[in-house]
C-alpha cells in the first residue's frame, strides 16, 4: 500500500520544475514574514524541512551561520541545488530525508522552518516529535502551511479539493488543531497568523491528471450559493477564483541545555 510519502516522491518528482517559479512558494511577502518570525541570530544552525526548491532556505541564509534543507524527493533537491548554483550562497546544504526519521542528533538546530508541507505528513505527531528532538534549548519552530477555517463545510471541501489536486495530501489543519498538536508535543505557541489568498482555480488544476481536474470541477459545480460564498468562489476577469487559507505559527520548545 502506497503511503503519502510514496505519492509525494512521485508527484513532486514530476512537478519539481514548477516549484522553481511557483508564485505561492516564491512569495516575497510570506518569506519575509517567516524570516521575521524566526528571530534569527548570526550563530544559528537552521533546518528547513521539506525545502522543495529551497526558497525558504535561501531567504534565511543571509542571517544565520548555516542552513540544511531536507526533502524526500530527489528531483526537488536537484532543483534546489541548481538554484543555489545560480546565487552567491555558500552556507546552504541539502539532504535527502523524511521528517518522520530525521538523520540528525538531538539538539542540533536552533531553528526549524517548514513551509507549505506539513499537510503532506502522514504522521504529524511523529513529525513534530522529531522536530522537537533535533531542536536545541529554547529551539524555535516556524510553520507556514495551508490551513482551513473553523468551518466544517470549508474544512471538508478544501481538503477534498486538495486531495484531487495532489494525491499525497493528508490534511490541512485548523489553527485550533495546530495549537493543540504543538502543545501536546512539547511546544509553546508564541505567535499565530491566519491569512487568506484569493487564488485562481488553475492553482488546483495545473499539472493535475485530467480525471482529477474533472472531479474538482464536479465538486464545485455541485455547490449551492451559500457554499460558493463560503469559498469566495467567483469569476475574476473571466477566470474562477476561490480562497485558500493559510496559517503561520512560531513556537518554541524548552529542551534542557
Amino acid at each position: 500500500m502506497k503511503t503519502p510519502e510514496d505519492e509525494a516522491r512521485r508527484i513532486f518528482g514530476e512537478r519539481a520544475a514548477l516549484y522553481t517559479t511557483s508564485a505561492a512558494h516564491t512569495d516575497a511577502q510570506v518569506l519575509a514574514k517567516v524570516v521575521a518570525l524566526s528571530a534569527l541570530e548570526p550563530s544559528w544552525s537552521v533546518l528547513d524541512i521539506a525545502t522543495g526548491a529551497g526558497h525558504t532556505a535561501f531567504a534565511l541564509a543571509p542571517y544565520v551561520a548555516s542552513v540544511i534543507g531536507t526533502d524526500l524527493t530527489p528531483a526537488m533537491l536537484e532543483e534546489a541545488k541548481r538554484l543555489r548554483s545560480d546565487r552567491t550562497i555558500t552556507n546552504v546544504e541539502f539532504c535527502l530525508a523524511d521528517v518522520h526519521a530525521l538523520p540528525f542528533a538531538e539538539r542540533t538546530f536552533n531553528l526549524i522552518t517548514c513551509r507549505r508541507a506539513a499537510h503532506h505528513f502522514s504522521h504529524i505527531t511523529h513529525a513534530l516529535r522529531e522536530m522537537s528532538r533535533v531542536l536545541g534549548a529554547a529551539g524555535r519552530l516556524v510553520v507556514d502551511d495551508r490551513s482551513v477555517p473553523e468551518d466544517d463545510f470549508v474544512d471538508d471541501c478544501m481538503n477534498e479539493l486538495d486531495r484531487y489536486h495532489d494525491e499525497s495530501h493528508v490534511r490541512q489543519y485548523r489553527l485550533s488543531e495546530w495549537r493543540r498538536m504543538l502543545e501536546e508535543n512539547g511546544f509553546t505557541v508564541e505567535e499565530t497568523e491566519a491569512y487568506t489568498k484569493h487564488r485562481p482555480l488553475t492553482s488546483l488544476t495545473d499539472g493535475v491528471p485530467q480525471e482529477n481536474v474533472q472531479k474538482i470541477h464536479e465538486t464545485l459545480n455541485q455547490l449551492n450559493a451559500q457554499q460558493r460564498e463560503a469559498l469566495n468562489l467567483r469569476e475574476v476577469d473571466g477566470q474562477l477564483y476561490l480562497n485558500h487559507w493559510y496559517v503561520m505559527i512560531s513556537a518554541y520548545v524548552l529542551n534542557d541545555s
